[in-house]
């Protein structure tokens, strides 16, 4: 991924280079600044910035009057702009062409009082629908809020979990007609701790839904016969019962702090949380349904960029006995003995930002990564750390998974509203629509690939749908 916008190559670039120059022939004016400046601007209009296509500016906080440049690498973008009474302003440009994806820095300098600060820019990878003919897809709308799906080999099901202003629960999806056969509603959870000083609500606002421990992480643990999931807004987690989706275990709150994602190492009988945005995986006794443990986990990276590691998503090498994450701040991978519940190694994953997606490829024994911020699939020597091969897949890659019968991994790019399918030589086989928000994918080990997305509305027909996906 690049972080510089080519320059030579762009007609555009190159007469806003020579605006920027004639513009600083004269000596600048060190007048009074705005020495209480909280400017601020963000990209708007649009989910994903591509090369070549328009970007839309907006600023707020600013004071009126002001006069404010966009630019990058000193040319301009745009055209200066005035900040009206509400301390806003909107400014457009045009990317060129040639412009290579990658994050960026622009500078936004206001005059009268002077200000400036940095504005991020993400320009995403385009990468165009293909592979159509070589993947049958049979999709159909599921329940409101879809979340993550996993199978159970034992009974030959998906477990589906669903989170949003609908309510939540837990299906029971049948794989080869995607129709529900079972559903678990979550029980109901103690009202939140209004936050210190927080204002009351307006006596004629609608009351908030009574809250629940809401489904959104799942896992299957076939030893038991039990399903797993996350209750993130409670810091937990819940078990149910496969046949009859009856709750075998509600844990107390604060459990698993921010609990994301659960997997099962059927093996060794265990199950374990990420808790994202501290620096520990929780462990619990799958069988017992004990207390739980936690392992610590500790960044490798330090100096000023020093952070703490944060666990995004989990996948398992069940023969190997090890348990892999990513952390979204740190961006590395940390691999864990499942047999100890110790960290083995843990090291950065070059070209990864924000990395939240990571599966296992058990043949070629890789460890592959999906990043929001980098829109990327890394697929990573297990036993090196080194990058064998960085493909840009989407804007967004939220998630990851393996299909072991044909070797390939299923990449789910939220923001680009794609499924790549990238094979072991890091080639795309496959770019497929993924309707609206693609979200979370698992494997049936026989082939078929199931997807879920969410919607941006009660009227989105192409969102909150599961898909079965697989190779022609």
């Amino acid at each position: 991924m690049s972080n510089k916008l080519p320059s030579a190559r762009s007609a555009v670039l190159a007469a806003s280079v020579a605006l920027a120059l004639s513009a600083c022939a004269s000596a600048p004016q060190f007048g009074a600044s705005d020495v209480d400046f909280n400017g601020r601007v963000s990209v708007v209009d649009t989910p994903v910035v591509l090369a070549g296509k328009p970007v839309t500016l907006q600023g707020q906080s600013f004071k009126p009057g002001q006069q404010v440049t966009l630019s990058y690498g000193g040319a301009r973008l745009g055209d200066t702009v005035t900040v009206d009474k509400d301390g806003k302003f909107r400014s457009q440009f045009v990317l060129p062409a040639a412009a290579e994806s990658g994050r960026y820095s622009l500078v936004a300098s206001a005059a009268n009082p002077a200000a400036s600060l940095l504005v991020p820019l993400k320009i995403s990878p385009a990468v165009p629908l293909s592979g159509a003919d070589k993947f049958s897809v049979d999709a159909k709308p599921l329940v409101p809020g879809l979340y993550q799906v996993a199978y159970s080999a034992k009974s030959d099901r998906l477990f589906v979990t669903s989170s949003g202003r609908e309510g939540s629960s837990l299906v029971k999806v049948n794989p080869q007609t995607l129709a529900i056969e079972g559903r678990a509603t979550p029980p109901a959870a103690p009202a939140p701790t209004p936050r210190p000083g927080a204002a009351p609500a307006p006596a004629n606002a609608t009351p908030a839904p009574a809250p629940v421990f809401a489904v959104f992480g799942v896992g299957v643990d076939d030893a038991n016969g039990n399903v797993w999931a996350t209750n993130t807004r409670q810091n937990t987690v819940a078990v149910y019962r496969q046949s009859d989706m009856s709750l075998v275990k509600q844990y107390p709150l604060g459990a698993v702090p921010h609990a994301r994602d659960v997997v099962i190492d059927q093996k060794v009988g265990k199950a374990y949380s990420s808790a994202t945005g501290n620096p520990f995986i929780v462990v619990f006794d799958a069988k017992t349904l004990g207390e739980p443990k936690r392992i610590a986990l500790t960044s490798s990276v330090r100096g000023r960029d020093a952070k703490e590691f944060s666990p995004m998503s989990l996948a398992l090498d069940e023969a190997g006995g090890r348990l892999f994450t990513v952390s979204m701040t740190t961006n590395e991978i940390a691999i864990i003995d499942t047999k100890t519940d110790t960290v083995t190694k843990t090291f950065v994953v070059d070209g990864a930002v924000t990395a939240s997606g990571v599966a296992y490829d058990s043949k070629n024994d890789r460890i592959l990564v999906a990043s929001q911020g980098s829109d990327n699939l890394v697929i990573v020597d297990a036993k090196t750390g080194k990058v064998v091969h960085d493909v840009p897949v989407g804007a967004g890659s939220l998630n990851v998974t393996y299909e072991p019968v044909r070797g390939l991994a299923y990449v789910s790019n939220r923001a680009a509203g794609t499924v790549t399918v990238v094979d072991a030589n890091g080639k795309i086989v496959g770019n497929l629509s993924g309707g609206t928000l693609p979200q979370h994918l698992d494997v049936d080990g026989k082939g078929a690939v199931f997807a879920v997305n969410k919607s941006r509305g009660e009227n989105d027909e192409s969102g909150d749908r599961i898909a079965r996906i697989a190779s022609r």
